[in-house]
Order: structure tokens, then sequence, then C-alpha cells
């Protein structure tokens, strides 16, 4: 806090919490053959499986996108003739947005099933579809701290609070969500996704005119 004869500064800071909506996921796919054409053809052919078994799930086309199609040869060292090629090596990776977190153990598991071997899960994260809500809780919550803190201290130097002066949000919200808790079901192949809450915190600087 920082003070002149006419006016008080204060930060105040907000958190609000609700649960995830939105799940992202990201799965790679990769497929070892012996031509690169091969291996080519394999990973486009799983990778087309897994998108059907998604989209058979319930998600969106606007929700599968594929980066990172990469096709590399495996070379190994051999005595007495360097490199030697072993095989090809084709790879790709599909982000995955689930905005129903009660089907996503089941759309993870179709994608595992639809993929095989070549599935490799690269990990999830949760957020929220419309972060909007939970982020207007937050700044109220910012607000209120600002505003009591400055009639506190208002009250404490016998004066009171007038017009503000100033308002100042700091950049961005900071939103720590957690990575998804995944257990194995009781009695099942697939896994359970837990969302929890997470939380979203603002921070506000604010300048009251002090008034007698």
């Amino acid at each position: 806090m920082t003070e002149n004869p006419r006016s008080i500064s204060v930060t105040g800071t907000g958190t609000a919490e609700a649960a995830p909506d939105l799940l992202t996921l990201s799965v790679g796919l990769e497929c070892r053959r012996e031509t690169v054409a091969e291996a080519y053809s394999d990973a486009g052919a799983r990778s087309a499986a897994v998108t059907s078994a998604l989209r058979e799930n319930g998600v969106a086309g606007a929700d599968i996108s594929t980066s990172g199609l990469n096709v590399r040869a495996e070379v190994n060292w051999q005595d007495g003739r360097g490199q030697i090629v072993t095989g090809y090596l084709a790879s790709s990776t599909l982000t995955i947005r689930i905005r129903s977190l009660a089907a996503s153990s089941q759309v993870i598991a179709a994608a595992v099933a639809a993929g095989g071997d070549a599935v490799r899960l690269n990990g999830l994260s949760l957020d929220f579809a419309d972060p909007a809500p939970v982020e207007a809780r937050a700044r109220e919550a910012a607000w209120q701290d600002a505003r009591t803190t400055a009639a506190h201290y208002a009250a404490l130097s016998g004066a009171g609070l007038g017009r503000v002066l100033s308002l100042t949000q700091q950049t961005g919200f900071q939103a720590p969500v957690p990575m998804a808790k995944m257990q194995r079901a009781v009695a099942a192949e697939s896994l359970s996704v837990e969302a929890g809450e997470s939380s979203v915190t603002a921070t506000v600087n604010v300048v009251w005119e002090l008034v007698d």
C-alpha cells in the first residue's frame, strides 16, 4: 500500500472456483515399418480409425486437429558397416477437445481401441469452455477485497473514501487448472477422469480519493 495526502492506493486479489468443463487430450500415433510408404500409409490408417472412433463417440470434427506429421528413418550402428537403416517411423499427434467430461473415459477408451499399439497418450489438461463467468466472479472478489482494504485504512486515518481515481487490472488471469486425475475404474478396462475444481485469480490496483 502507498499513500499520498489525498489518495490511497491498494491492491485487491480475488479467487473464484468452478468445475472445469473442457478436457483437451493429446494422442500420439507411431507406426514403424520397413518402408516409408508402409509407415506413412499405416499411420494414416490408424489416424483415420482413431478420428472415426472419436466422431462415433460424440466428438465434433472441429474439436479434432492433427499436427506434427513426421516420417524419419531409424538407424542402427553396425561395426564395419556404419549406420544401417532398420526401418521407418511415421508419427503424428491428434489434439482432441472433449466437451462432455462424463463421456471422457469412454472417448479415451475408444481412441485407444481404434489405434491399438500405435497410440501414445501424451497427456491431458482441463479448462473452461467459457471462462468469462468465473473470471467475472474473480474480478468482483478482487474489487471487494480492494475496497474493504481501502476503507479500513481510510478509517484508520480518519478519512473516508471518495471517487475512484484509477483502476488497473494486472495483465491476464492466473488459472492454475490441474491435470485431471486418471484412475483405473474397478472392473473396467478404461480410465476414469475426475475433474475436481479449478480456481481463477484476478488482481486489481485501485486508487481512491480520500475525503474528510
